[in-house]
């Protein structure tokens, strides 16, 4: 297993993201407009797995209320804010996101 200590600067940062909806039912209600901004959404964030940049993303069923959750491998803290800012659902202003840096262990 490889851990990943933040105090080590050769090794890349993992942070977690958590995108907080506009209200609690929004994954059942949204509207055209927002389902767009959410499309736009998924695409970004494939595009970012698909460049080993997310590693995992999706929504969390909560019970009570749905929302976000991403776990991304970056150089540094100030790429995942500027990744999170410009998230289609974030830059427009539909949701807001929190970034938390996490300390992974990763099985190879």
């Amino acid at each position: 297993m490889q851990d990943n200590n933040t105090d080590d600067t050769s090794k890349k940062r993992y942070f977690v993201f958590k995108l907080i909806p506009p209200r609690s039912t929004f994954a059942e209600d949204m509207t055209e407009e927002e389902r767009d901004i959410m499309t736009q959404h998924a695409a970004y964030w494939t595009d970012k797995a698909d460049k080993s940049i997310a590693i995992v993303f999706g929504p969390v069923l909560d019970p009570k209320g749905v929302y976000g959750l991403g776990i991304i491998e970056v150089e540094n803290e100030d790429q995942a804010h500027t990744l999170a800012a410009k998230d289609p659902a974030v830059e427009s202003g539909l949701q807001r996101l929190e970034i938390y840096p996490m300390r992974a262990t990763l099985r190879k």
